[in-house]
């Protein structure tokens, strides 16, 4: 990879379809699998999925485009978000997309006068805000006070207030309760919860019930060298909840869904950085590489992002070690350190370093804008083939807002 230019990150398709084929075999069968676009939407990941059997879930525009330009089938799309605006959702059902996630009765409603409007009825998941966390998650979106879903007890004490529009057909429930639980147990019992959640609600639907989404939660490592855990006993303790709560699940009445991002994508990326300059500054080393937070690592609603420190490939560094250090950007700001008081290899300027595991909210999630550095190349590999190389460009497009705001 010494020759790619830097900084890019690198895309590997044979990973991307083994991490799905090793989350498929621990899921309950029949299941839908969901790819969330947030995690990385670049098309030919996205098409790379679709082809393994992926279903997309997309919350915005831009991830709708993305969706459409992989060839996703707009009738295998879940449009979700806590917040949508009317134009947003008129343009994905405009699309074909039939499926939205709804948080609210107004949701309800926006879908219904949005359907109405294009002579179409859309069916919805009420996405459900479940009473009591469960130990264990690692980013908490359900069981406090939340923008995402309708609270269970709001939905007990006036369902009247959720059910069917007569163009929004309410036909199934939405639950993600957390997401990266690396414990099998943790996951185990946020999926049963789910189960019996739905179960209690699905009276909602009555007759129309056809899906329930018990979201994901399955972890993958994060800008360190590792594999995601596995998950052996996940689809036996699912199966036999489901078994429980909806007879004839296993013959699509309803259908279950999941939905994976970081799962499916993480281990599939790396990002490729140079070093610009080693200094000691006090009783430091202190590295400044081509990639900052711009590049990896800036999205502030990561929050507990673990300390980056990137691997060596630069020939002869040997095991020799330089530390403690600090791993910096180019930014023009204090805040753009991925690490301090890092343990490093012995570096030099112009030494290449890999950053792994960064498939999943790595450029998309970054502050790309931020300081007008350029963005790195994205190179997608395919059996270690380059099939597919790009830039990410930001431009100023002009608004005409009449002439009064001339």
């Amino acid at each position: 990879m010494s020759e790619l230019p830097t900084p890019a990150y690198v895309y590997e398709l044979d990973e991307v379809r083994r991490a799905h084929a090793e989350l498929a075999s621990e899921l309950p069968a029949p299941s839908r699998l969901y790819y969330s676009l947030k995690a990385n939407p670049h098309p030919a990941i996205v098409a790379a999925l679709r082809a393994e059997g992926c279903h997309a879930e997309v919350c915005s525009p831009g991830e709708l485009a993305a969706a459409l330009s992989a060839g996703v089938d707009p009738a295998q799309m879940l449009y979700t978000g806590p917040g949508k605006r009317d134009a947003d959702v008129q343009a994905a059902v405009k699309a074909g997309v039939t499926w939205v996630s709804v948080d609210s009765p107004e949701g309800l409603d926006q879908v219904d006068r949005v359907a109405r409007d294009l002579g179409v009825v859309a069916r919805c998941l009420l996405r459900v805000n479940d009473t009591t966390p469960v130990p264990g998650m690692g980013l908490t979106m359900t069981g406090v006070a939340s923008q995402f879903g309708a609270d269970a007890d709001w939905i007990r004490a006036a369902p009247e207030r959720f059910a069917a529009r007569p163009n929004a057909r309410l036909a199934g429930l939405h639950l993600y309760m957390g997401t990266n639980l690396t414990d099998e147990a943790a996951l185990v019992a946020q999926l049963r919860q789910s189960i019996a959640t739905a179960r209690d609600l699905a009276f909602l639907c009555g007759d129309e019930l056809e899906v329930i989404d018990l979201g994901g939660g399955f972890a993958a490592p994060y800008a360190r060298a590792g594999r995601p855990p596995r998950y052996p006993g996940l689809a036996a303790a699912v199966t036999a909840a489901l078994d429980d709560a909806f007879a004839g699940w296993r013959g699509g009445h309803p259908h279950i869904a999941f939905e994976s991002g970081r799962r499916l994508v993480a281990t599939a990326g790396s990002l490729l950085t140079r070093v610009l300059d080693v200094k000691r500054s006090r009783d430091q080393h202190v590295l400044v590489l081509e990639s900052g937070i711009n590049h990896l690592g800036g999205m502030s609603g990561l929050r507990r992002l673990p300390p980056i420190v990137p691997a060596l490939h630069a020939p002869g560094a040997g095991g020799e070690t330089d530390g403690p250090a600090i791993v910096a950007g180019p930014l023009c700001t204090p805040l753009d350190a991925w690490a301090r008081g890092a343990t490093v290899p012995r570096l030099r300027a112009g030494d290449l370093v890999r950053v792994p595991n960064v498939g999943a909210y790595g450029l998309t999630a970054s502050l790309l804008a931020f300081l007008g550095h350029p963005a790195p190349a994205e190179v997608v590999l395919d059996g270690g083939r380059i099939v597919h190389a790009s830039t990410l460009t930001l431009h100023r497009t002009h608004l005409d807002l009449g002439q009064e705001h001339r």
